[in-house]
């Protein structure tokens, strides 16, 4: 199946992320995960009606709730079911940095059986974002065997 910008520099499919003050995530994510922000389009009250920011070579829209749009934040306390994944060459201090910002460790940098090191937190918002770092290559019967064991215990 050919998608309309398949020959376009835009990507095929864009997440954007809905929160109560998009002001605040804005400010932590550029804290903890070295975000940089493109453009902000504020509401009359000074809230967002729409802002852009990039993590790497990923964009990322974000926006204050809305419901005229049909975009509703997470309620509080609750937890996203996606996971952003973030490729780094530092797991731990990217995990560091986020902690330090004000994220919840969920898990601590640890190396896994696909050759990754990985850790996990959950932002103020309620989204959970992994850092993984490439420690080495894992051929496919590697990975089966090593899953197998840890599995299996």
């Amino acid at each position: 199946m050919k998608t309309a910008v398949e020959h376009s520099t835009e990507p095929t499919i864009s997440v954007s992320l809905t929160v109560k003050d998009a002001n605040s995530a804005l400010k932590f994510y550029s804290e903890a995960l070295g975000a940089n922000e493109l453009f902000r389009m504020p509401t009359p009250d000074g809230g967002v009606a729409h802002a852009e920011f990039m993590i790497g070579n990923t964009r990322i829209f974000i926006s204050d709730e809305a419901a005229e749009w049909h975009a509703f934040a997470m309620p509080e306390g609750t937890m996203a079911s996606c996971l952003f994944s973030i490729a780094t060459d530092d797991c731990d201090g990217s995990y560091d940095r986020a902690v330090k910002a004000g994220a919840e460790a969920l898990s601590e940098p640890q190396n896994q059986f696909w050759g990754e090191r990985s850790a996990i937190i959950k932002d103020p918002f309620g989204y959970r974002w992994s850092f993984s770092q490439k420690v080495e290559e894992v051929s496919p019967e590697e990975m089966e065997k090593r899953a197998q064991e840890y599995f299996s215990s």
